[in-house]
């Protein structure tokens, strides 16, 4: 019987980051993972296979697209006979995808770890190591980690099949809808939603709470809401949903908003109302490993289980269902189990959305940070008084910067418009040092860039703004 010091249970963004980074600290390691693309093995998890590298591609290919169609004219560029090709489009994403997830192959390969396609199961404790099944054969652990990660939740009324899919189905119509039904206004729902409303598709976007983003600052989620109505997506809050049927044709959907029954038909509908903690397979009942009321691994803040020796981590033990949250959790937890101070800022972490303006934020919202009892000041600079925005062609937005009045410590930066998902990552550094705002403003940033609204929206919180 094979024997390891660390055996990881998925292969996701959580459990392929732990395998490496714990082969990186002398461990011997293995993996186990059950996903499969096209009928076979395919590393990566949810995130490169089915969520955030596919739906990226597509993401920047819709808006490459609409560019062309509606906004090139403005640069004195005329293209006529403009075309889709759908299936090349597509054929593009999966290639990204294949390159990506051969890459984790060849990472396992570097780094001497031991890949295993299948399912992985806890057996039995024996002595100070675990036997776990790996695809039909058991093996040796001194410590497993779970890290298998989520699914998509379905709506009660309906299962997922047929015009009625999840984001992996929304990654692969092989026609654009006609009419396209999205129930949930949520990061998947609307970053999908956008993807097909720009290649032609009339998306109506059905959630069940009353506002828009209501995690995300005020500002922001207003600001955010008016510019994808103004695109054309249609936005319905406050609804329940009391009836879906699939017939020939597509999905007929019953709801009601503002107490009154409206019925709406649709070619397709994504449903994207969260995700659930994985566990089918995993055996957690037959050798006792706790899980809490809504399924998730319980967990202590070291990643330890009830059970000794099996560790947890990213979706499956909860809280934010990020990629990057997932991987820092596997590093951190390798490095524990090296004896080093692995760890994670949970305060910190950036959450992106990947529309057109694209959203980000970290830290507290100005409401947030007020109830927890800061006295608050603010600093916001838009994106139309940016000289790279202006010539971008594209000035939606602002940055908000969120700070303690009496410290000036940067509790919170939040942002919509252009690339905002790559410029959030210098906040990010500076509130994980404990930085403030004045650190931000006093930092020189390059001219004309975008980054110079940060500046900016730091400089804004002592109403010192340069050029505004």
């Amino acid at each position: 019987m094979d024997s390891y010091d660390v055996l990881v249970i998925g292969g996701g963004p959580a459990g392929y980051v732990a395998a490496i980074r714990a082969a990186q600290l002398g461990f011997k390691t293995a993996c186990v993972d059950d996903f499969t693309r096209d009928g076979k093995p395919s590393l990566g998890g949810t995130c490169l296979n089915v969520g955030c590298i596919p739906s990226k591609a597509l993401l920047d290919s819709s808006e490459k697209f609409e560019m062309i169609a509606h906004d090139v004219a403005d640069h004195g560029i005329t293209v006529d006979g403009l075309k889709m090709d759908l299936g090349r489009m597509l054929s593009r994403k999966t290639g990204v995808v294949d390159k990506l997830t051969g890459g984790i192959a060849y990472l396992f390969k570097k780094n001497k770890i031991t890949s295993i396609s299948g399912l992985g199961k806890l057996v039995r404790q024996d002595g100070e190591e675990w036997i776990v099944d790996a695809a039909g054969t058991e093996v040796k652990a001194r410590n497993v980690i779970v890290a298998t990660g989520s699914s998509p939740r379905e709506l009660p009324l309906v299962p997922f099949g047929g015009h009625v899919v999840e984001n992996s189905g929304a990654l692969n119509f092989t026609e654009v809808p006609g009419k396209l039904g999205v129930i949930g206004a949520g990061v998947i729902g609307v970053e999908l939603g956008s993807v097909w409303r720009r290649l032609g598709a009339d998306v109506t976007i059905l959630e069940a709470l009353p506002g828009f983003l209501l995690a995300a600052d005020d500002a922001i989620a207003k600001e955010s809401l008016k510019q994808f109505k103004k695109q054309g997506l249609d936005f319905h809050f406050g609804v329940s949903i009391t009836k879906v049927e699939q017939g020939d044709a597509g999905v007929t959907v019953t709801y009601t908003e503002k107490e009154q029954e409206v019925t709406a038909q649709f070619d397709k509908l994504i449903v994207s109302i969260g995700r659930v903690p994985h566990t089918a397979g995993l055996g957690a009942d037959a050798v006792g490993l706790a899980l809490d009321e809504r399924g998730y691994v319980k967990v202590d803040s070291h990643y330890r289980t009830n059970l000794k020796g099996i560790y947890a981590i990213g979706d499956v033990i909860g809280g934010a269902m990020l990629a990057h949250k997932a991987e820092e959790e596997g590093v951190a937890l390798a490095e524990q189990l090296a004896g080093q101070a692995g760890h994670v800022n949970y305060d910190v972490i950036p959450w992106v959305i990947y529309t057109s303006p694209e959203i980000a934020w970290a830290g507290l919202t100005e409401k947030a940070a007020k109830d927890a009892g800061h006295k608050v000041k603010t600093g916001q600079f838009p994106f139309s008084a940016n000289g790279r925005a202006l010539g971008h062609g594209d000035p939606r937005g602002f940055v908000k910067v969120v700070a303690d009045a009496d410290t000036d410590k940067l509790l919170g930066v939040h942002m919509v418009g252009p690339n905002v998902s790559e410029l959030i990552g210098e906040t990010v550094a500076i509130m994980e040092f404990g930085g403030s705002s004045e650190d931000l403003a006093r930092t020189i940033h390059a001219h004309p860039t975008l980054s110079e609204v940060v500046k900016e929206a730091a400089l804004a919180a002592d109403k010192r703004a340069l050029h505004m």
